[in-house]
């Protein structure tokens, strides 16, 4: 996209001037490119220091049970054991024991009907193997959020599924994985029903949930600006304070202080789920959990939607990647800084790969790892089979 192009669809901010931060290196390439369309699938960083990446899409809406091991002493990857199902628009969540829980998706997008996955299975890094959970999810879902809780539970919530048989809508629905016994209960229901929404384990162990989109139709939807509270101790959920802008698409990030910094993503309504959305916001929102309130936290060099924000082990956040959600036509090598203590945004090294719907992981030492992703995307073409994917990766040092 063109300055000026970018401009037109919505405007962006000047860059701000200075020496960039950090710097990339390359890292071993994936068998195979792949995309991993939400944050929750990103790869999750083993107990041992290597890094698991699992399923996602190896052509747009066409999932994958192949699964992989990072190994960053010499940054390559090699194949563990598959996922008993193809899963993209899954989720990842390490367990308090090192195992890992992956929970619903879909085996495809490409073509309707859609079929959310009402299964999860567990990987167990010593056998390199997973297994089903003995007891199955209450619900299908895929873009919902999965939280370990201070009682290593889990609480899986929102997401897309079935609200009547064939029919696909945002869920209000929640339940608890129990890890000692592979079983799963039903959870108090969220007080509004959303999916592609973030969700933050605050300090206290409250669960923030925050934005995401409200499905009218399987082609239509409206942006989420409500945000709400879980507290493992009651059980229940309460509405907290709403963003200023309604947001899907963004990255929610806790902070050393137990503030929660939000990022770009969707602003407005859009004509159809994923392919049409007309700016990305650059303004961010920082979320005080002793007010409730949200307050601005600065603004972006560059609004961006579908990218990845991680804490540094400085305490600054790294955004990385992401698109301008009017056209999503190329993935953005931009990257930038966070600075809670100015509240002033840095740009940082760009990537050696622009990228979206990638994954990226903090490794043990700090660095993060950036991962597959869409490189350039055709919407222009409702077969999206130009959409280019990437098996490269690459590792950011502050």
């Amino acid at each position: 996209m063109t300055r000026s192009s970018a401009l037109i669809a919505g405007g962006l901010p000047s860059p701000q001037a200075g020496a960039a931060v950090g710097g990339w290196t390359p890292a071993g390439d994936l068998p195979s490119p792949r995309q991993w369309p939400a944050a929750e699938e990103s790869a999750v960083l083993l107990a041992d220091g290597t890094v698991l990446a699992a399923g996602g899409a190896v052509i747009r809406g066409t999932g994958t049970g192949e699964c992989h091991l990072f190994l960053p002493a010499d940054r390559t990857w090699q194949p563990t054991g598959s996922l008993a199902q193809p899963r993209l628009l899954h989720s990842l969540t390490k367990l308090e024991d090192g195992r890992v829980l992956a929970v619903g998706g879909m085996p495809q997008t490409d073509r309707l009907p859609f079929q959310p996955l009402g299964t999860a299975e567990v990987y167990d890094p010593a056998s390199k193997s997973w297994a089903p959970t003995t007891g199955k999810p209450g619900t299908g879902r895929s873009t919902h959020t999965a939280t370990l809780l201070p009682d290593g539970t889990v609480l899986v919530a929102g997401g897309w599924g079935e609200s009547s048989p064939g029919v696909l809508r945002s869920l209000r629905s929640a339940e608890l994985f129990d890890p000692a016994t592979g079983r799963w209960a039903p959870a108090e229901p969220m007080t509004d029903v959303r999916s592609d929404h973030c969700a933050v384990r605050l300090p206290d162990g409250r669960v923030l949930v925050v934005g995401g989109i409200t499905h009218t139709d399987v082609y239509r939807w409206a942006g989420q600006s409500f945000c709400e509270l879980y507290d493992p101790v009651t059980g229940t959920w309460s509405p907290t304070g709403s963003l200023r802008i309604p947001r899907s698409g963004h990255q929610a990030t806790l902070l050393a202080d137990g503030t929660v910094l939000v990022t770009g993503g969707v602003a407005l309504e859009g004509r159809k789920s994923r392919t049409f959305h007309p700016q990305s916001p650059w303004h961010t929102e920082l979320y005080n959990p002793a007010a409730g309130t949200w307050t601005p936290a600065g603004n972006m060099p560059i609004g961006r939607a579908h990218h990845r924000a991680l804490a540094l082990p400085s305490g600054r956040v790294l955004v990385l990647g992401g698109a301008h959600s009017a056209t999503y036509d190329a993935g953005y090598a931009a990257a930038a800084v966070y600075d809670p203590r100015s509240r002033a945004w840095t740009p940082a090294t760009g990537m050696r790969t622009g990228r979206f719907y990638c994954s990226a992981t903090r490794l043990k030492d700090g660095r993060v790892l950036a991962a597959g992703g869409t490189v350039r995307s055709s919407m222009a073409d409702p077969s999206y089979a130009k959409d280019l994917l990437t098996a490269s990766s690459e590792i950011f040092a502050e």
